[in-house]
């Protein structure tokens, strides 16, 4: 199974996409797409939406992870956040694929054990889980990153769920 995650965003978009292979976990490509800033915001969304569908077409992902947003004071960046986030959405729901959603706060819990880790645990697991021999840079990527192996670490409990006969 191969899952793209997402930090959206709209100066700074991480991605990331994983291949799931039985009980291991495979980087396949991961990066960020990256907007202009002073460019008009229709124009940004336009360049992550068309960047977004461009990867979407070459790597072929099954199942798309976003991370959700939690309410930021600055409610004009959690706008513009917002809108990416919905574009990035479209982009993944115009290719049939199916979409998880997840909170920091779960993608934390998945990935170090603790909803409240820090950031720098965080990345340090993500390049653990996928066996590189650094942390992605910027951020954004790693976050990306943590996002798809949280999806991949709840499929695969969803699927342990399923097959438990109920009496």
């Amino acid at each position: 199974m191969r899952i793209l995650g997402i930090d959206p965003g709209i100066a700074i978009v991480g991605f990331g996409f994983i291949d799931k292979q039985g009980h291991k976990l495979v980087p396949v490509q991961y990066g960020s797409i990256q907007t202009e800033a002073h460019t008009d915001d229709g124009l940004r969304l336009k360049q992550v939406f068309d960047a977004l569908t461009q990867l979407i077409d070459k790597y072929k992902p099954d199942a798309v992870a976003i991370e959700k947003l939690f309410f930021n004071r600055n409610v004009t960046t959690a706008m513009t956040v917002s809108q990416a986030r919905g574009v990035l959405m479209l982009a993944a729901v115009q290719k049939g694929l199916p979409i998880a959603e997840y909170t920091p706060l779960q993608v934390k819990q998945a990935i170090v054990g603790y909803g409240k880790a820090e950031k720098r645990q965080v990345q340090e697991m993500v390049k653990m889980f996928l066996h590189l021999t650094a942390v992605p840079k910027p951020d954004d990527v790693a976050d990306a990153l943590a996002v798809a192996i949280c999806h991949a670490h709840s499929s695969a409990l969803q699927s342990k769920l399923n097959g438990v006969t109920r009496r």
